[in-house]
């Protein structure tokens, strides 16, 4: 009887080659995908470039939420692959194989395709490691050579996982087996999916209220931290559970009942008269909606949670050159008295620079008449801040289209950043408090330009002021006088030398804190390029890392997707041979096949964006300084993954439509 299995083994993989090689795909990715991934943390060109323990930690990590994803994929395409055997098992039974002999016959087909499937996704994985160390040197800026590195702990981590993968996937199917009817396992993929053929009021309200709760929890979203109402902690988190609880079973009833309306409004205004295309496309997706729905559902929230947790990270990797701008104004900045070794040396290599000497004064002030009236931090700020101020022949030379008069001032450092941080309005005064009473300004403008380093401002703005006015606040015993001196070089091409000048030439400067008399820290003489440097260093894994376990998602996602078009589109073949049989083109069939496909593709990507575009708004500001171009960048990924799943699903479509006849 074994040799009688074995022969049955090897017919039924030969008659099933057409499907196996869907299932083959998404084994071999899974694999190759995972190994590519756990492989990482012992290549020796990350070792060498960014360390073993953070890095080490953070793809071990990361490899369990990779676990995850190849876990739901592979399961999910099992699921898929034995519906479509589902007819061909219940044969065997009734040919009057045992239910123990069939999930034997399963088990040994599927030993044989997960370690083929290992094996070549080791070698996929081994060639494609390579590039995605390659990718995250890039990202870091690293300069490295990478080799083609084979790692036995890999190898071992990643045969225990699929093993054990295997295992699951045997018992599942032992278990489908076992408790399945003959007649389910023959009328499977006959079985057409419930559709609603009268909606009662109930109904209708669920799909209102289905619409009603996703509207709902966009707006919560826009005032999460909204600096207007600043919320408790307790009632923070009860807002985001609340935002999800709305978008998530808002989303369900979308799919489960809103769609089916709106359909069934659209079917009953043609009053009958539906064409080809309406009826392979409105009546088809009503038919399986009631099924697909917690699919639907649940592709569409992880999706979506996943292309918001790509936009911010790259959003933090996007606002690095911002915020070392912002950080550091200025290539090179200097403190007090020292430093100017540095100065020497650009001199002795004769790297061109412009230097900007500038006299700051830490002055108290009240900022509050030129907060926005219905600020909450109106209520949260104190009557005096310690507000950085120059005079405007320091910054002149930096912005000379800057002009004052006496009792007038500028706000420098004011962009979108700190417009999310601190509402202020301009045509408003602020008052300086100085020994001899209040010294009132008057602000005519706040602007982007930011001159003076974040050390010293903390994050807020600093006031212009004339001349004369900085002049009278130098001498006022209750303001502090702090300088700095910056460099910018004049060509872009000395950057590279001026920075080895630079790391020759690091001293440290002990800077008072702002408010605090008793307290310094030690601040390097900073360069621009340095802080950027160190950011990416910081970020780069947390990149790589959100972008790779993102972008895998996504792909596991659409192809789920795919997947299940080319499932459905097998089922239907019966009816689109009946309709070629009576006269119907390829290309007339084909064109209600791609509205389905519009609706099953963009639906779903439609609302997965608005999820995503929405969670993004209402916290980028945590993560930099930039938000329109990641947003627009990722999405656009998105889009066009989704549209080349659709695009192969109508081809695979097409192709069934012309073997009908």
């Amino acid at each position: 009887m074994a040799m009688t299995l074995n022969q049955l083994v090897l017919r039924s993989m030969r008659k099933n080659i057409k499907s196996y090689y869907l299932y083959v795909f998404a084994l071999v990715f899974s694999v190759s995908l995972y190994y590519s991934f756990v492989t990482l943390q012992y290549n020796p060109a990350i070792v060498n470039e960014i360390g073993t323990g953070r890095s080490a930690a953070a793809l071990e990590t990361a490899s369990y939420l990779l676990l995850f994803i190849v876990t739901f994929f592979v399961l999910y395409a099992n699921k898929l692959f034995m519906n479509r055997r589902s007819k061909e098992i219940g044969l065997y039974q009734l040919v009057g194989m045992s239910k123990s002999l069939v999930a034997r016959l399963i088990a040994i087909e599927n030993i044989i395709l997960w370690f083929s499937a290992i094996v070549i996704g080791v070698l996929v994985g081994l060639l494609s490691s390579r590039i995605f160390v390659m990718i995250l040197l890039k990202i870091v800026e690293k300069d490295a050579f990478v080799e083609l590195t084979f790692s036995i702990e890999a190898l071992m981590t990643t045969v225990v996982v699929f093993s054990v993968l295997l295992l699951i996937v045997i018992l599942q199917t032992a278990i489908r087996i076992k408790r399945v009817t003959l007649l389910a396992l023959i009328t499977t993929t006959a079985v057409a999916d419930e559709r609603v053929k009268k909606f009662n009021a109930f109904q209708m309200f669920l799909g209102f209220i289905g619409l009603i709760s996703i509207g709902y929890g966009y707006y919560l979203s826009t005032t999460l931290l909204d600096l207007d109402n600043l919320p408790s902690a307790n009632v923070l988190l009860f807002k985001m559970v609340s935002i999800l609880a709305l978008t998530i079973g808002g989303t369900y009833f979308v799919f489960r009942f809103s769609v089916a309306l709106i359909l069934n409004f659209v079917r009953k205004s043609k009053k009958g008269l539906l064409s080809i295309q309406d009826v392979l496309s409105l009546s088809t997706i009503m038919h399986r909606m009631k099924a697909n729905a917690m699919s639907l559902t649940t592709i569409t929230v992880l999706s979506a949670t996943t292309l918001a947790i790509l936009t911010l990270t790259y959003i933090s990797y996007y606002s690095t050159d911002s915020v070392a701008k912002e950080a550091v104004p200025y290539d090179y900045i200097m403190y007090e008295d020292t430093g100017f070794e540095l100065v020497e040396e650009f001199d002795k290599e004769g790297i061109q620079y412009t230097r900007y000497d500038i006299d700051l004064l830490e002055v108290p002030a009240d900022v509050r008449p030129l907060l926005v009236k219905e600020s909450a931090l109106n209520k949260n700020l104190s009557t005096e801040l310690g507000i950085q101020v120059v005079s405007l022949k320091a910054i002149q030379n930096k912005l000379p289209n800057i002009q004052l008069q006496e009792g007038e001032g500028y706000i420098l450092g004011y962009d979108s950043l700190s417009a999310e941080n601190i509402r202020i309005e301009s045509q408003k005064p602020i008052q300086f408090n100085t020994s001899t009473g209040k010294e009132e300004i008057f602000i005519k403008e706040a602007i982007e330009d930011r001159l003076v380093p974040d050390y010293h401002n903390y994050g807020l703005f600093t006031v212009v002021v004339s001349d004369s006015f900085f002049q009278k606040l130098l001498n006022d015993p209750l303001t502090v006088n702090q300088k700095i001196v910056g460099m910018d070089l004049k060509e872009e091409n000395q950057l590279i030398k001026a920075q080895e000048v630079f790391e020759a030439n690091k001293v440290s400067v002990e800077i008072p804190i702002p408010g605090n008399d008793r307290a310094t820290n030690t601040v390097s003489v900073e360069s621009q390029e340095d802080y950027r440097i160190k950011m990416l260093d910081s970020l780069g894994m947390t990149i790589f890392i959100s972008g790779f376990l993102g972008l895998a998602f996504l792909i596991a996602t659409g192809s789920i997707l795919y997947f299940k078009q080319m499932s459905e589109a097998d089922e239907e073949k019966g009816t689109y041979k009946v309709l070629r049989k009576m006269g119907f083109t390829t290309n007339e069939i084909m064109s209600g096949i791609r509205r389905k496909q519009l609706f099953n593709f963009g639906f779903p990507l439609i609302i997965g964006l608005a999820h995503s575009y929405f969670a993004v708004k209402s916290g980028w500001i945590l993560f930099g300084t930039e938000l329109v171009a990641p947003l627009l960048i990722t999405m656009g990924i998105y889009i066009v993954l989704y549209s080349i799943f659709a695009i192969l699903s109508a081809g695979y479509y097409r192709k069934v439509v012309k073997a009908a006849l």
